[in-house]
């Protein structure tokens, strides 16, 4: 065990290097599991409560195993015994199609985390070097750059306060022998042996060899992640640099970073997009943005979607945004409006909608309407009659022929015949397919108004 073998020496070499995180008595939380790591680091607090201005422990019962219940009052028990205050919460999640069971519970965990953390105070969470060797060769295989192999830091904003993790510098071995040594008692989870997860596998059966090869292994990755850090802190620097030179207002100067040298240039918008506290970009956005997108004639108004993201380019100026999940408001299933029922029809949480309203002088035959549209998003390839004596025309050179921005050809609503074949029957308000465009003989006649909301 680093800094010798009794484990004195451990507890006060871990609050040594906490104290050195976060100055003189800090008001902590220790993010208690009740698992080995967790359990370690709360002990060893509470037995140098004395050098703490204030401790508590919080503990996440995230609901997805039937033990869990238990295991909250488990934890709550051994913090009464402790005499540190307890705090319990519970987490709701719900997990659609292709999303992550492990990051939904690891962002409902440091959502309720942050909830309770008070101004100035530090949470403090038990990951150590083994799980700092794993999340860096989880990044490597994931294609991370510079930041992400810089693995974990030992302090970091987090909520009101700051997240520290000093057990960073001790192996999982040294944690072993500190609960063996106190008889320390704490939970398993079966879902920690699952090989499913990423992480699991990579602990039971890719670790393992590595250290059996090179025995130094996991001290080897931590100083990579070292390496890395201090690579990632001077990239943020020049990164700080470039920014002040291309800010524009809220956004960034298309001229000033078409300036820049390419790489300075992609090192500049990354520092742009997590100020903007969103989701960095995949690896081959960043080049899309970097790239086609900083160069598009000037006149363009280009835009990269991710996840719930956008940048976008407009008079000059580059802008981030979170834009409404495309998932429900660009959701390609069929929806049916029954327009002699109801007139207007909802079509987002953005507050959009249309509506058909009677005007003698409309020009949509009423009694050519189907009595139910289908209505869907852009999906490509659709085409529309807009008169007729005009010929099919695709609806995406209609829309260039427009001039329509790239918000509004997002949000176009499209209306069809019944079924999934339907044809193309309206784009809008901007344009009426011939099939059902009104003329000197139409008895009743209407116009669709579609109106944007927020």
């Amino acid at each position: 065990m680093p800094g010798g073998s009794s484990h004195r020496l451990f507890a006060r070499g871990v609050v040594d290097g906490l104290l050195r995180l976060t100055g003189p008595k800090p008001r902590v939380v220790v993010a208690y599991s009740g698992g080995l790591d967790s359990t370690v680091l709360a002990h060893l607090l509470v037995m140098q409560r004395r050098r703490l201005g204030e401790l508590r422990l919080a503990h996440v019962d995230h609901g997805l195993q039937s033990a869990s219940a238990d295991w909250s009052d488990r934890c709550r028990r051994q913090s009464k015994s402790w005499r540190v205050p307890f705090i319990a919460l519970k987490a709701s999640i719900a997990r659609k199609r292709g999303q992550s069971l492990e990051a939904l519970a690891r962002d409902a965990r440091y959502d309720l985390l942050g909830g309770v953390l008070r101004p100035g105070e530090f949470l403090v969470t038990a990951q150590h070097r083994d799980d700092q060797a794993e999340t860096l060769l989880l990044q490597l295989f994931r294609g991370s750059g510079v930041p992400g192999l810089a693995g974990m830091p030992s302090e970091v904003t987090f909520a009101r306060g700051t997240l520290v993790r000093p057990l960073l510098r001790y192996t999982r071995a040294d944690l072993e022998k500190y609960a063996n040594e106190h008889a320390l008692q704490w939970i398993d989870d079966p879902t920690n042996e699952a090989d499913r997860f990423d992480r699991n596998y990579l602990r039971h059966h890719v670790m393992p060899k590595l250290r059996e090869r090179w025995p130094g292994v996991v001290k080897a990755i931590d100083r990579t992640s070292r390496h890395m850090w201090v690579a990632s802190k001077l990239m943020n620097a020049q990164a700080i640099k470039d920014l002040a030179t291309a800010m524009d207002g809220a956004g960034l100067s298309v001229v000033a970073l078409r300036r820049l040298p390419f790489l300075r240039r992609g090192n500049a918008l990354r520092l742009f997009i997590v100020r903007a506290s969103v989701e960095v970009p995949p690896t081959t956005k960043m080049h899309e943005i970097t790239g086609p997108f900083l160069e598009a004639r000037s006149d363009a108004q280009p835009e990269v979607r991710w996840l719930r993201y956008a940048i976008r380019r407009r008079s000059g100026r580059v802008t981030v945004h979170v834009v409404e999940d495309e998932a429900s408001s660009t959701d390609s299933a069929l929806k049916s409006w029954r327009w002699k029922k109801e007139r207007e029809f909802i079509l987002s949480e953005l507050g959009d909608r249309l509506e058909l309203i009677d005007d003698a002088s409309g020009p949509v035959d009423l009694d050519k309407l189907p009595d139910v549209l289908s209505l869907k998003c852009r999906e490509g390839g659709e085409v529309l009659r807009p008169g007729a004596r005009a010929r099919s025309q695709s609806l995406k050179k209609l829309m260039q022929a427009a001039r329509l921005s790239i918000e509004d050809r997002a949000r176009l609503p499209l209306l069809f015949g019944k079924g999934p074949k339907g044809r193309l029957i309206a784009a809008g308000d901007r344009w009426i397919d011939a099939s059902v465009a009104a003329n000197v003989k139409s008895r009743r006649r209407a116009r669709l108004v579609w109106r944007r909301g927020k």
